[in-house]
């Protein structure tokens, strides 16, 4: 973890996939599920687009040998999405098929809207024949509602976040105020769907509607999770996992953290307070 900076290195898990690993270990025996994600974005060539696929490879094959209680993200970017849609869908398909074979999972991040009825489509195409993967919905984009909607009616698994890119008004509810409604809302049909979602926050008003929606209603603490970043409220972590919740951590490594870091402290300015907030709790 030599080249990261040190606020970087609390937030992301180390170059390799070998110290993210360690890192998931650690979390596994405080009884923290994981999901494990390479770093790395809008891929520039397509031979670094089939290096991402194998690293994902090897990520599935490191959580067998380790024994790890995780899954895995990817985002089509990384995959080359950018630069070939369906080359990028090939990938995600090969994926899918070896973590089929490892009875592991695999969530399709989603990146920025210029992305979002692309990956949507993408999606939805690798659903019809493998189960096996997730979707990720961004309750700050408008639209937001009507694909929940789409997607439980498909019977697809969702994690539901705010999101972190900033978008246009036009697209995105501009407020926080407006968010945090359109969270809840969404939060409460995925719950009251009957499957199985991710509601992912570190909002502790956000995480309260969600367990006040589900006592309210009867669902087991069993029927969902919640997730969080790796860095950010480590002490939550412990009491949602004491109070019978499924905790599961978002495990960034790699050497191309930048973007991620920075794209959390850029994009929305109560992000750079909340982070330093974190930074000893």
């Amino acid at each position: 973890m030599r080249a990261l900076t040190f606020l970087a290195s609390r937030f992301v898990a180390g170059e390799t996939a070998e110290e993210a690993a360690d890192a998931v270990k650690k979390l596994n025996a405080r009884g923290i599920k994981a999901t494990l994600d390479c770093l790395g974005e809008e891929c520039r060539s397509p031979e670094g687009a089939r290096e991402a696929r194998e690293e994902v490879f090897k990520l599935l094959r490191l959580i067998d040998e380790r024994k790890l209680d995780s899954n895995v993200s990817v985002k089509l970017t990384q995959l080359g999405f950018n630069l070939d849609r369906k080359t990028a869908a090939e990938h995600l398909a090969l994926i899918l098929e070896e973590a089929g074979r490892r009875n592991n999972f695999v969530r399709v991040d989603m990146e920025g809207s210029a992305y979002t009825q692309d990956t949507l489509d993408c999606f939805r195409e690798a659903f019809k024949t493998h189960k096996n993967v997730g979707i990720v919905i961004q309750a700050m984009l408008r639209r937001s509602k009507t694909d929940v909607s789409d997607l439980l009616k498909a019977g697809a698994s969702v994690r539901l976040c705010k999101g972190a890119y900033k978008e246009p008004a036009g697209l995105a509810f501009p407020t926080k105020e407006e968010i945090c409604a359109s969270f809840d809302e969404l939060a409460k049909l995925l719950l009251s769907s009957g499957g199985r979602h991710a509601i992912a926050t570190h909002d502790d008003d956000r995480i309260e509607a969600a367990l006040r929606h589900a006592a309210e209603k009867s669902i087991g603490k069993d029927r969902f999770e919640f997730q969080m970043l790796y860095g950010l409220r480590s002490k939550r972590w412990t009491e949602l996992v004491e109070l019978g919740c499924t905790v599961r951590v978002y495990v960034p490594y790699g050497t191309h953290w930048f973007p991620y870091f920075y794209r959390r402290l850029r994009e929305r300015k109560e992000n750079v307070l909340f982070v330093l907030r974190n930074l000893f709790a």
